[in-house]
């Protein structure tokens, strides 16, 4: 998921992605760890897709206190 694409959601609808994306990441894990995953680059891709959604995030939590 691209930066841009998240920057259009509103604040509900980025926690709730990061919400789905860590639970997404806890059943890859969980999928690694009993030998059972297929794509091992798809942690990694979720990782930084946690890191774009919380960076989005306090991008707009920071405007919004800067008002």
């Amino acid at each position: 998921m691209k930066a841009r694409e998240l920057r259009e959601l509103s604040l509900p609808e980025l926690k709730e992605k990061l919400s789905r994306l860590r639970e997404e990441l806890f059943n890859l894990r969980f999928q690694k760890s009993i030998h059972r995953l297929e794509n091992p680059m798809r942690i990694r891709n979720i990782r930084r897709d946690i890191a774009r959604c919380l960076t989005v995030l306090h991008e707009k939590e920071s405007k919004i206190g800067e008002r």
